[in-house]
């Protein structure tokens, strides 16, 4: 078993550098944070966590083609590699539609952009030359990177999508398939085989992090709350697949986007998120936790990757998991 945990990128900067060196005591193995439009750079993040951690690998969820070009991609990538000591993992994905649309960008052709992106990112990783003349990207064959990377960095693809849960399958060394409600995890895993399938590739060689959202705090109340803010902020952003699993619409979203991006009300935002929007995450203790992450691992999870918002003491959040979720299931 593999154990992650993933952070937003809107936290004060010097608090990554202490989340990561807990969940390195704490025995995770992975560290990921993610890039999301008009908060702080994860990039930036990921090379303080570099340089105060030893062993955790680190890695972004994620960065996209449309905001940040494929040769600064893999730039950074070899870049952090270097500097992390061979710890880094590039996540990626085509981002959010919702958010893109905040500086003009409509995502075209998500899935073909994704999929030429990874084929150069691994010519580039590899010390290639990355030719391509696809419909996405438009390269000559002076395209390839100065210097020496250490190693072919592995690519991990976020998805929510039909389409992009396939690519993890096709392409990918690994996934990050959201699994909002976990038990998503049904939906999803098909998709992926079925790709996998389509290149003769076997799904079980591929690191897939059955990602979750969990709120975690013996005050219950205290714990659903920042999961409330969380939902509230990417609930309209999500796929229609997570939708349909909830039983709800993006419809659903709109009266909290608006309060939460237009008018920049959180408290009000907060108050519309439902309880079948709770369903997204889960919310209590440990023992709250266990048995929905058992039920991954009965579906055939070997990496549970635990997320935003945590807990209203993220730390705390970090201990409690590593106390008493990893034990357990490292014993089974």
């Amino acid at each position: 078993m593999k154990f992650s945990l993933r952070f937003n990128n809107d936290l004060p900067a010097k608090d990554y550098v202490k989340l990561a060196q807990a969940a390195e005591h704490w025995g995770f193995d992975q560290f990921w944070v993610s890039d999301d439009l008009f908060l702080r750079s994860a990039p930036v993040i990921l090379t303080a966590i570099a340089a105060a951690t030893e062993r955790i690998e680190i890695g972004t969820c994620i960065v996209n083609p449309y905001t940040l070009h494929p040769a600064e991609m893999a730039m950074m990538a070899a870049t952090l590699d270097e500097i992390s000591g061979g710890r880094f993992n590039l996540g990626l994905s085509s981002g959010a539609a919702e958010f893109l649309k905040w500086v003009g960008i409509t995502p075209e052709r998500p899935v073909t952009a994704v999929r030429e992106t990874v084929r150069v990112l691994n010519r580039l990783l590899s010390g290639k030359r990355a030719f391509i003349n696809g419909r996405f990207l438009h390269w000559t064959d002076e395209a390839y990177l100065r210097f020496e990377p250490q190693r072919r960095v592995p690519i991990y693809i976020g998805a929510m999508s039909p389409n992009m849960l396939g690519l993890i399958g096709e392409v990918a060394d690994g996934g990050l398939p959201l699994l909002l409600p976990p038990e998503h995890y049904e939906t999803v895993l098909p998709y992926i085989s079925d790709g996998a399938a389509r290149t003769g590739r076997d799904v079980r060689d591929l690191d897939l992090a059955a990602c979750i959202w969990c709120s975690l705090a013996e005050d219950r109340a205290a714990a659903e709350d920042v999961l409330r803010e969380k939902i509230a902020y990417y609930g309209h952003a999500m796929s229609p697949l997570i939708w349909q699993r909830l039983g709800l619409t993006q419809d659903d979203f709109r009266a909290i986007e608006q309060a939460m991006m237009q008018d920049n009300d959180k408290e009000r935002a907060k108050a519309l998120v439902t309880s079948e929007m709770l369903r997204i995450g889960v919310v209590g203790t440990a023992r709250d936790l266990i048995a929905p992450l058992e039920n991954l691992v009965a579906l055939g999870a070997r990496h549970l990757s635990f997320g935003p918002p945590l807990g209203p003491d993220a730390l705390a959040a970090i201990e409690i998991i590593g106390q008493s979720i990893i034990p357990h299931f490292r014993r089974s």
